[in-house]
């Protein structure tokens, strides 16, 4: 029987929203534990659009403080993980001049029907209130209008079918994996006796005491005073591991696709494109770690275990942009990486799943008979409010027992986004003369890393050993991840700790280079190196269209 450890938060799934709840509470002092079923961010929060925006289409469904909030953590991540949240030019290219005005305002005031095309004046209103409520805290420059002659130019394989082009400011994130990391790791540092767990299972509730496994295979048993199910589309199943019944989440599938496509890079010039496809569904493109990022769809989904971007999806895909850009061509051998993900949506009857808010709630169920400790569920929100939902289940916590919050984490920087440096090139060349490192080295580890680059910097040394086939990442680096970044196993280190998988640029070779460096990291034996590269290989083939040379 293993020691009961009384905590304040236990907290269950370890994506951006309970990431960002663990490290909001580490930081107000309290002794907080997050623990997953898998990897950090492996679910949900590994299969975002990897933007970061102001939800320009809630306008048309009148959620104008989901549209306020969402623009102001939009521009607060610029500034808080600038390493890792960078401005994104977008252009929505215009079909019409007054179309889907009716529409639109039958949706405002609760339709189930999306409009199908918006009109340049419709397009003229909407970026008009998008800037009015991103004004808080901005940072990016405000809307304007090309004409149709200007937009040709500028991206020249667009439709000519278009009438004009809006264009805005949104953000990208780099590596979502790696942020929802950062917050974890941030938590631990603000809260020594923070705990964060990862593979973790056999999950289970006795009396006031919940028992799980961790990832060495320790059984561990926690008596906490509060648990928020962070588990994103599997919260109800959380919550019946914990033997509550509820019917809370109805979630929706986003799958994507990346492709090697030097012409759509090329035309894009570091601008996404935010289109209607053929049949008024929203879609986009832009230049992703210098591939297409494509995407996405919206489709109802039940089994969060069993997801993956499937044919269909892809043919929708590949006619949308075909359609969009007619002057480029295109094929499915250009595919380098597919992903999908659950959004956690609330449980909703809605005929369109793109009109179900993306809103959050946090529902609770109160302690009851031996259950001491209530649960909370995080349900909905999108990556963007993240911080701002964290904050205000935070607060709820707190509340509850009867604390007051010490820390704001509004204005407080993320990972490699602290001690950011305003003159960079003068903090490479400190670097670099700090650990001998080359210049280019240290800057290309600096936008990758942020601030964290310095340790990098330091473990890799002046002779970095490259991966034979993606010779941006060092024998060192990884190694450097693997032992401060919980690294269990090889797929964690090519899929989420590194852009590897996701770009395309993982081979064989380099996969069992990584399994090398990972075998004597964490004291494999050959066979547990053998399995981990199967592991690997069979995931990204089935799951993410990987095809490893």
């Amino acid at each position: 029987m293993s020691d009961i450890q009384d905590i304040d938060v236990l907290i269950l799934g370890a994506g951006v929203n309970g990431a960002g709840t663990f490290r909001d509470l580490a930081e107000q002092g309290l002794n907080v534990v997050i623990a997953d079923k898998g990897d950090f961010s492996s679910g949900t929060s590994a299969a975002p659009s990897r933007l970061i925006h102001g939800g320009i289409k809630y306008l048309e469904t009148g959620e104008f403080g989901l549209v306020a909030q969402s623009t102001l953590e939009r521009n607060l991540l610029l500034r808080n993980a600038p390493h890792a949240v960078h401005p994104l030019h977008t252009v929505i290219p215009i079909f019409s001049w007054f179309k889907g005005i009716p529409a639109a305002i039958r949706t405002l005031f609760g339709s189930t029907t999306a409009p199908r095309s918006r009109g340049a004046v419709l397009m003229k209103i909407g970026l008009s209130l998008y800037d009015f409520y991103g004004a808080k805290r901005r940072v990016m420059p405000k809307h304007s209008l090309w004409s149709k002659k200007r937009a040709l130019k500028e991206i020249p394989p667009l439709t000519p079918k278009i009438v004009a082009a809006g264009t805005y400011y949104d953000a990208t994130v780099r590596m979502p994996e790696r942020l929802v990391l950062e917050l974890l790791m941030d938590g631990k540092r603000a809260n020594p006796n923070a705990e964060v767990l990862n593979y973790t299972s056999g999950l289970a509730a006795e009396g006031d005491v919940i028992r799980l496994t961790d990832a060495t295979g320790t059984a561990r048993a926690f008596r906490p005073r509060i648990v928020l199910n962070a588990g994103g589309p599997w919260i109800d199943r959380v919550n019946a591991q914990l033997g509550l019944s509820t019917k809370l989440i109805g979630g929706t599938k986003g799958s994507h696709i990346l492709l090697d496509h030097p012409g759509v890079i090329a035309a894009l010039n570091g601008r996404m494109i935010y289109f209607e496809a053929d049949d008024g569904r929203i879609c986009l493109v832009f230049d992703y770690l210098g591939r297409a990022l494509v995407g996405s769809t919206d489709i109802r989904a039940a089994d969060p275990d069993d997801v993956r971007c499937e044919e269909d999806e892809i043919d929708y895909f590949m006619q949308a942009i075909a359609s969009l850009l007619p002057g480029l061509s295109f094929s499915k051998d250009q595919i380098v990486y597919a992903y999908a993900g659950i959004r956690p949506l609330p449980a909703s009857d809605a005929a369109n799943p793109g009109l179900i808010s993306r809103d959050h709630s946090a529902p609770v169920i109160e302690a009851e008979g031996a259950r001491t400790w209530p649960v909370i569920s995080l349900v909905g929100g999108k990556w963007t409010t993240f911080r701002g939902f964290s904050e205000e289940v935070a607060d709820v916590v707190l509340k509850r027992l009867g604390q007051t919050r010490k820390v704001s984490t509004q204005d407080l920087a993320i990972g490699g986004g602290r001690d950011y440096p305003a003159d960079q090139p003068a903090w490479v060349a400190q670097v670099a003369s700090e650990t001998g490192a080359g210049q280019g080295r240290v800057k290309a580890l600096f936008a990758r890393y942020g601030t964290t680059a310095r340790a990098v910097a330091k473990a890799e040394g002046p002779r970095p050993i490259t991966l034979s086939d993606a010779p941006d990442y060092s024998l060192q680096e990884l190694g450097w991840i693997i032992r401060n970044e919980q690294v269990v196993h090889l797929d964690d280190l090519v899929k989420r700790r590194t852009a590897l998988s996701v770009t395309g640029v993982l081979t064989d070779a380099s996969l069992e280079q990584a399994a090398g460096v990972a075998a004597a990291a964490l004291n494999w034996d050959e066979a547990r190196r053998a399995m981990e590269v199967e592991r690997a290989r069979e995931d990204l083939k089935s799951r993410n269209r990987l095809r490893l040379k």
